[in-house]
């Protein structure tokens, strides 16, 4: 399997975030005073495989991801790839391991939403931004 490249339409501050945190785990790991991981999804039309760095936060043993691109009208791409495709790998500091990852349901996103906007209340203006629900995403190691 080949390594997974690095999407050149990212910001800088989020390519010079993964380069650090591919550098530096434990340094890469707290950005903007946020816990980040790294995500790798396949594209869903291209089949290649594109790591990005991603804020998160912790529920039951599992992680979640927020998929807000700041508010924008469409998904970002990484989102749509984990939809058609949801098996990722995931890097939290040093431990890389493979997870499944799905969309939280209605019932569950209250709860996982309120615990996301309370580590990145950002992600509450975001939503304001835009008429399409940000997803919330679950990821559980397999």
């Amino acid at each position: 399997m080949s390594e997974p490249t690095t999407n050149p339409k990212l910001p800088g501050w989020m390519q010079e975030h993964l380069a650090q945190y591919i550098a530096e785990p434990e340094k890469g790991h707290d950005s903007r005073g946020v816990s980040a991981l790294l995500l790798t999804t396949t594209g869903r039309k291209s089949g290649e495989k594109t790591i990005l760095p991603l804020f998160y936060g912790e529920d039951d043993g599992r992680y979640l991801i927020v998929a807000s691109i700041g508010g924008a009208p469409k998904h970002p791409a990484w989102y749509l790839n984990l939809v058609a495709n949801p098996d990722v790998q995931v890097q939290v500091k040093h431990d890389k391991f493979a997870a499944k990852a799905r969309t939280a349901t209605d019932e569950e996103k209250p709860a996982l939403w309120a615990k996301m906007v309370g580590i990145f209340p950002n992600y509450a203006a975001y939503q304001e931004k835009t008429t399409r629900q940000i997803p919330v995403v679950i990821l559980e190691r397999v």
